[in-house]
């Protein structure tokens, strides 16, 4: 598979690099994002940190705003991060901010018009990730990461792929969205009315009844707007109890929603990352 490089910038003794290619899950050109740390320079193949963002990102926020590459220049981890929906003038869109482009839900779209483009767990999962591993100096061992609709997207990948992921962590994720309006809007649009079906992609639903158990790192802002309505972290807490997952949930006062709350934590995040990945 062909890939253009679009940018690059040396950034703490790496490389952030941008890409854009021709995706056959997704059937549009799709960007991503990708952070090569020194160790890649001396022959290393260095593990995966997938980060997946909220709604109306792309792949460029997190790389700017995180403050994420010093510390993952010392561990020696890449950063993949790619775009939040398929985009382009022939792909679905809605005018509300929260369906459609930059989206995406990281779901499996079944309903038209839809799911002719909205394959984004199928790309996270699957067809992303083997193209970073066929072109870029990087190993087999990976883990998942994200914010809000991100961060629900990481999780419910990770619970539904324990083999391929040796941790999971999330800022502020939306953690059950088949009982939130974000969720509800989302799920109805992607996958129809049956909402037995929408608890494949509910991260608290697949916690409870977890039987291979990722570990997990949540970070929740105690003064974060959407916490009572959207994101609902005791939910998770609740379903962690049922399955003995083990989870690791804090709430930190008078943190919000925004990019400063993940760069105030983001190191502890990719030391936890780091730890999994040596075991």
């Amino acid at each position: 598979m062909s890939i253009e490089n679009l940018s690059t910038n040396k950034s703490f003794g790496g490389w952030h690099k941008q890409y854009s290619h021709q995706s056959v899950t997704l059937n549009c050109s799709m960007r991503f994002a990708i952070y090569l740390p020194p160790q890649v320079l001396t022959g290393q193949k260095v593990p995966v940190l997938y980060w997946l963002s909220g709604l109306t990102c792309s792949d460029e926020n997190f790389m700017q705003k995180a403050g994420a590459q010093r510390i993952a220049a010392e561990l020696g981890i890449a950063i993949v991060a790619p775009d939040t929906s398929p985009r382009g003038k022939n792909v679905a869109d809605d005018k509300g901010y929260d369906l459609g482009q930059g989206a995406g839900f990281y779901v499996n779209a079944t309903q038209a018009p839809w799911d002719s483009h909205y394959q984004m767990y199928d790309y996270v999962v699957n067809e992303l990730p083997k193209l970073i591993e066929d072109t870029f100096p990087v190993s087999e061992k990976r883990a998942i990461s994200g914010h809000s609709m991100g961060g629900h997207g990481a999780l419910c990948i990770a619970m539904l792929n324990p083999t391929r992921y040796s941790s999971v962590s999330a800022f502020s994720p939306i953690c059950n969205p088949i009982k939130t309006p974000w969720g509800e809007k989302a799920f109805t649009a992607y996958l129809g009315k049956d909402k037995t079906l929408w608890q494949n992609y509910d991260a608290s639903e697949l916690m409870r009844k977890a039987i291979q158990l990722v570990p997990a790192k949540v970070d929740q802002g105690g003064a974060d707007d959407f916490l009572l309505e959207q994101l609902k972290p005791e939910m998770l807490t609740s379903a962690a109890k049922v399955s003995n997952y083990p989870l690791d949930l804090q709430i930190h006062e008078g943190y919000d929603h925004s990019y400063y709350f993940i760069a105030s934590f983001i190191e502890t995040h990719l030391r936890f990352h780091h730890s999994y990945f040596n075991k």
